[in-house]
């Protein structure tokens, strides 16, 4: 069992940026693939970022791409997500999550493990 716990929300201007970060307890992390997720009020949990294992692969959701980079660091059992040229349509609740098998990538059921999220505003 891994724990998750993000960190690094806030409120940021448009064209901004954040970086999160999720720290995490427990089990091996490296034997997680991890992902990050957000949820803006009253729409779905979607799909933001996912690395793989040893960080050698990275997917990101269109909205994203270019924009958005995510990162791992197994020695300080961190995954990150630095977000640059933030929109207001990013406002959300952000999530990462881990997961110890893969059966498709941007589907939140995947995901065994899941922080409590930070809260990411962003004003226009």
């Amino acid at each position: 069992q891994v724990q998750l716990v993000e960190s690094g929300g806030g409120l940021v201007q448009a064209g901004g940026s954040l970086r999160l970060s999720c720290a995490a307890s427990g089990r091996s992390f490296s034997s997680y693939f991890m992902g990050w997720f957000r949820q803006a009020p009253g729409k779905e949990r979607e799909f933001v970022a996912a690395i793989t294992w040893t960080g050698g692969r990275t997917y990101y959701a269109d909205s994203v791409k270019g924009r958005f980079t995510i990162s791992r660091d197994n020695a300080k059992n961190t995954v990150y997500l630095q977000m640059n040229s933030l929109k207001p349509e990013d406002t959300a609740v952000y999530y990462c999550a881990a997961a110890s098998s893969i059966r498709g990538i941007v589907a939140a059921s995947t995901y065994n493990y899941w922080g409590q999220g930070t809260q990411v505003t962003v004003s226009s």
